[in-house]
């Protein structure tokens, strides 16, 4: 029988964006800040340990991570260790598999940690190694780039559902004023519609303000089986349903309308159905929006907007505080930034935050229930519900 498995601890590191410390100061102030959430539990609690973090090799010349990010934390795992990596959805990969291995029996306790120090000393580094995220030869060689496929997808919907550049840059506006009350935001300042829509562009039809930045960061969580995480916390927050859906990995063999994110649809439906909840369910939700347009359509296909009226869910303020669900409350990944293989981590931070009552200026009123989502591209993705411990 699979066991119920809850989250009892989770903190990120101070502070995203350039960061001056090395990999292993990133990863242990997400550490620290993650055993300090919770001072009943001790380092020598931990019985598994998960590291995600997308290119080490490339950024700081250091393979053999899950180890150095263990010793670095001070634990020492005896039941699994282990790092991932699936581009910009390894950190809510990292919890899912921490959550496999309690539900199964394998483990009690499981820390995991996402970190990425992504600013090299040269910024052209920096770009090169996010070209290792798409297709080499097919891709990356011919400028086929994150921004150019969800620019894509962009065109799209607009072409097929009347979507405007105005609505899109509305996700940016909402985002960014998020960010202002998160204390780790890559860029803690508000923007009017009119600054979105007026900088710089960057490929057609997103501006710098729509694309989210290259950020360092880290964060950690702590998740135990049901019976383990009552004798530390009278506040768990459980991990009710997931779900993860590929179609492919080169573009051009993704389905052919990028405007609808069929597996995304798929990992949201088994989510919901294990979970035993729908989408008007949801209070909270953390989601990928690597640029304006992932917001809309992951909206729609989570279920929270009719298809194709997910500009419209947005410039109606549906999705934001008051509204039907409040979405990215730190900031998104617009404004809180994308340390790669963080932001799935720090998803389920905030998530963990807000389904407590902890989310400070940021708290949504009432919250019960929360859903983290990733993306490695726009046929990849994986989907976490997480409920309060009281339901």
């Amino acid at each position: 029988m699979t066991r119920r498995v809850a989250a009892v601890a989770a903190g990120t590191s101070k502070k995203w964006g350039v960061y001056p410390g090395t990999y292993r100061d990133l990863i242990s102030e997400a550490g620290k800040a993650t055993f300090d959430s919770n001072p009943e539990i001790h380092p020598r609690d931990i019985q598994g340990f998960i590291l995600a973090s997308v290119f080490p090799e490339r950024s700081i010349f250091q393979s053999h991570v899950a180890t150095l990010a263990a010793e670095t934390v001070g634990v020492t795992p005896t039941k699994i260790f282990q790092r991932v990596e699936n581009m910009c959805g390894s950190g809510t990969i990292a919890i899912r598999t921490a959550y496999m291995a309690i539900a199964s029996g394998l483990c009690d306790v499981v820390m995991v940690v996402g970190a990425e120090k992504m600013h090299t000393p040269q910024p052209v580094e920096t770009y090169m190694n996010m070209l290792a995220g798409v297709d080499r030869e097919y891709e990356g060689a011919l400028g086929v780039t994150a921004p150019v496929q969800f620019a894509l997808a962009a065109q799209a919907h607009m072409l097929k559902y009347g979507t405007t550049h105005e609505q899109l840059a509305q996700v940016s506006v909402k985002n960014h004023a998020h960010a202002v009350n998160n204390p780790y935001a890559h860029f803690p300042k508000s923007c009017t519609l009119e600054e979105v829509l007026s900088s710089k562009p960057v490929t057609t039809p997103f501006n710098i303000l729509e694309c989210s930045p290259i950020s360092d960061g880290s964060a950690g969580m702590i998740l135990m089986s049901e019976e383990k995480a009552r004798e530390y916390t009278d506040k768990p927050v459980f991990i009710l349903g997931t779900g993860q859906a590929a179609s492919g990995f080169n573009y051009a063999n993704v389905p052919s309308d990028l405007s609808d994110w069929t597996m995304l649809k798929q990992a949201a439906q088994d989510a919901y159905k294990m979970a035993g909840i729908g989408p008007n369910d949801i209070d909270v939700a953390e989601v990928h929006d690597c640029f304006s347009i992932s917001e809309i359509i992951i909206m729609e296909e989570l279920g929270f907007s009719e298809k194709g009226k997910g500009g419209e869910f947005v410039l109606q303020g549906r999705s934001d505080y008051g509204g039907d669900v409040v979405i990215n409350p730190r900031g998104g990944l617009l404004g809180c930034g994308h340390p790669l293989g963080a932001t799935g981590v720090a998803q389920g931070v905030e998530i963990f935050r807000q389904l407590r009552g902890e989310a400070g200026l940021r708290q949504v009123e009432g919250a019960e229930i929360g859903l983290g989502h990733n993306l490695s591209g726009v046929s990849e993705h994986h989907v976490l519900i997480y409920g309060r411990g009281d339901l």
